[in-house]
């Protein structure tokens, strides 16, 4: 067991983030430590769920490069890619609604914006641009800027708000 720096709390070994305050529990000496350096067989066992649940949308078992992990449900959602994709939730008369829809997953409560931020394949690479969402997006713990595309790699954990997700990237490197 590991003990939340901020709150105290009790949680697992290899837990990300603490449940009760939300702060990031994977830390190096002097600064954020990467989800990709923690156990292997976290992020090895995040993936084979990954494609074990992603048989549940058949639309894109195959085809799907990319799937997000909501860190909160264990729910894996894979992204059906044209040029861009964009996340966000709906509300009640939203003109422009996003192709991923995270309400389901309490993205009001969290603050999660209605466009918050969009994932697009760029020159070989999976990117995100935070949209000029009011709360923020951050990448492992670090907040981007607005309108600036961000690479991701395979096991990345983007907030979006207070929402984690981890980023999964089928056939990386």
């Amino acid at each position: 067991m590991i003990n939340c720096p901020h709150c105290k709390n009790e949680m697992f070994v290899g837990t990300l983030f603490c449940m009760e305050c939300g702060a990031q529990l994977v830390f190096s000496d002097s600064e954020f430590q990467s989800n990709r350096d923690i156990e292997p067989e976290l992020s090895q066992d995040l993936e084979a769920q990954a494609y074990t649940n992603i048989a549940s949308y058949p639309e894109t078992s195959s085809t799907s490069k990319i799937s997000l992990s909501i860190l909160e449900t264990g729910e894996v959602v894979p992204l059906v890619f044209r040029e861009e994709t964009t996340l966000g939730r709906v509300s009640d008369g939203q003109p422009i609604i996003p192709d991923l829809d995270l309400s389901p997953f309490s993205a009001y409560e969290a603050g999660v914006s209605r466009l918050h931020a969009s994932i697009r394949q760029q020159e070989g690479q999976v990117v995100i641009v935070d949209l000029g969402s009011a709360n923020g997006t951050r990448i492992n713990g670090i907040k981007i800027e607005p309108n600036v595309p961000h690479t991701l790699l395979h096991g990345d954990v983007l907030t979006l708000g207070k929402l984690k997700i981890q980023v999964l990237i089928r056939g990386r490197n």
